[in-house]
């Protein structure tokens, strides 16, 4: 009985000590997946970021964007992924991040397969903008109603400044029609 006891307790041990290194050796596994997956998605971010990554081989599509004033740099990089010019908006507001580059409002011709440098390029030139004729006309269109309002406040003040010259006039008449009344009297 002793020796049944004894065998037991051995093949607990040796079973035991086998599920201990199986169990190890899954986690030392799974370990080494895991950091292989992260290793090639930092690559593939970094490789988006700094290398030439674009969605479509040349001569890939022609894209036409709309950036509004005051739209955030992740808002426009949403919009480019949304409309498949770029790969990952994460990695292109990075890219824009580090590059320290102002986004321009205006409409704007890019092609899927440009890198994320080139797509910057282009938006943060105001001069590459398509509808560039219209803000500019627009601009003008404001400067002239800041013009003509202008002119009609100065209009309605020298308009004023007639009235009240007007009326000066009036009271000084007044004033001396009724001296000569009193002087007439007396």
């Amino acid at each position: 009985m002793a020796t049944k006891s004894t065998t037991v307790r051995l093949t607990l041990k040796i079973t035991s000590f086998i599920v201990k290194v199986l169990l190890n050796a899954i986690f030392y596994i799974l370990v080494v997946i895991a950091v292989i997956n992260l290793s090639k998605e930092a690559y593939k971010f970094t490789y988006q970021l700094y290398g030439p990554d674009p969605v479509e081989p040349a001569p890939g599509r022609e894209i036409i964007i709309q950036i509004n004033k005051g739209e955030s740099t992740m808002d426009i990089a949403s919009k480019l992924e949304l409309n498949r010019a770029i790969k990952n908006k994460y990695s292109f507001y990075l890219k824009a991040r580090l590059e320290n580059k102002s986004i321009m409002p205006g409409t704007y011709q890019i092609n899927n397969s440009m890198t994320y440098g080139e797509i910057l390029a282009i938006i943060t030139d105001y001069s590459a903008s398509l509808v560039k004729e219209e803000a500019e006309a627009t601009e003008e269109d404001t400067k002239a109603n800041e013009n003509t309002e202008a002119e009609t406040s100065t209009k309605e003040e020298k308009d004023k400044e007639k009235d009240t010259k007007k009326d000066t006039k009036k009271d000084k008449d007044k004033k001396s029609d009724k001296k000569k009344e009193a002087d007439k009297t007396e």
